[in-house]
């Protein structure tokens, strides 16, 4: 059910270690009892299912799609040569779609080249030759956006990004997502210097009826995480979720801080953070790079969310992140209700993307 998961699901009578205590077992931490979901139980998705989501993608890209893949056919629609005048026409389409300076210049420089040896004369072939090298761009990381659980112990993943950016409410969806797989699930409050962060992961414990470990407002983020794991271990828990403080990511002192996080982490579990998640609006655009370099030189980047695609016209970002960062996106967030938040397929969204008027309609 997960494409990015790669570690099977092993039942407790299959493995050499007792069973994990039930929910009704669990003491509570800070929230309600967990409440398990076998991945056998859940339904089947049918064809139908899979295009009625791929529907559903396609229709929230519609900002992108309107000032990006359907301007490219309005440049190309009815021309008979390439000629300076529409190149520069489709410079300006490809930056305006926050495809980047670099990526439009690479892909200019290319059809330029395929140009001159005469390879290309016909706009319509020159069309679909320039979809096809965005959709490489896109999906030539695909191969590494796997998410890797550990043989022993809790997975955990650290979620990071500046403020704003939609971190706790990605991290109640994952978890979400998660749970429906047959996973058990512990959240923790590490952003302490903001009360409502707390109380807002709080209510995703709630909702997804999921323990939540957190310690009063100032309390030092390190100690919250480092009792959260081992309270992880002792109840065997398979995922855990930290979400941390968002500030600037220029703000040294979130970077130190996030470093001090990942330090506790290893030390409390060896190869802990196993997933440090930098979550980007995607409305952000250009920034959104910048911040990404930022995080990523600070504590190691291994997996990207992109949130909000829904709401810019400006998904070109998706194509310039993966050409840039060599950074795998893990999820892309397209609305507001729970199962928006979808698992990255590269070839899927490259799909949606050039979806034409006729086919969406």
């Amino acid at each position: 059910m997960l494409g990015w998961f790669k570690k099977k699901i092993i039942k407790p009578e299959e493995r050499n270690e007792p069973a994990a205590p039930s929910a009704e077992s669990i003491p509570p931490i800070a929230e309600p009892k967990l409440k398990l979901i076998k991945a056998s139980a859940l339904p089947v998705i049918t064809e139908t299912k899979k295009k009625s989501l791929f529907s559903r993608l396609a229709e929230k890209l519609s900002k992108t799609r309107e000032s990006f893949t359907y301007q490219i056919d309005a440049l190309f629609l009815g021309k008979k040569e390439i000629d300076a005048e529409m190149l520069d026409n489709l410079e300006e389409i490809l930056i305006t779609a926050d495809l980047g300076v670099e990526t439009t210049m690479e892909l200019l420089e290319y059809v330029r080249r395929k140009v001159g040896r005469k390879e290309l004369s016909d706009p319509n072939s020159l069309k679909e030759l320039l979809k096809e090298k965005i959709k490489s761009f896109i999906t030539e990381n695909e191969k590494d956006a796997c998410l890797v659980m550990p043989d022993n112990g809790p997975f955990v993943i650290m979620v990071i990004g500046v403020n704003g950016v939609g971190k706790t409410t990605t991290i109640g969806k994952i978890a979400h997502k998660f749970q429906q797989a047959g996973h058990s699930i512990l959240l923790v409050a590490a952003d302490t210097f903001r009360a409502a962060a707390v109380a807002q992961l709080q209510i995703w414990g709630e909702r997804n009826n999921v323990q939540v470990v957190a310690h009063k407002e100032g309390a030092d983020p390190s100690s919250v995480v480092f009792d959260a794991l081992g309270i992880a271990q002792s109840k065997k828990i398979d995922v855990v979720l930290v979400d941390t403080a968002g500030r600037l990511h220029t703000n040294s002192n979130l970077m130190e801080e996030l470093k001090k996080i990942k330090r506790v982490m290893d030390k409390k579990m060896a190869g802990a953070p196993h997933e440090v998640m930098l979550v980007i609006d995607a409305t952000t655009g250009q920034n959104g790079i910048s911040q990404a370099n930022l995080f990523n030189e600070g504590v190691g980047v291994t997996g990207l969310t992109l949130t909000k695609l829904d709401g810019t016209s400006k998904g070109g970002i998706v194509v310039n992140i993966c050409r840039r960062m060599k950074i795998p996106i893990r999820f892309i967030g397209i609305g507001e209700h729970i199962d928006d938040l979808r698992d990255f397929d590269a070839g899927e969204f490259a799909d949606a993307l050039f979806q034409s008027r006729k086919d969406h309609a």
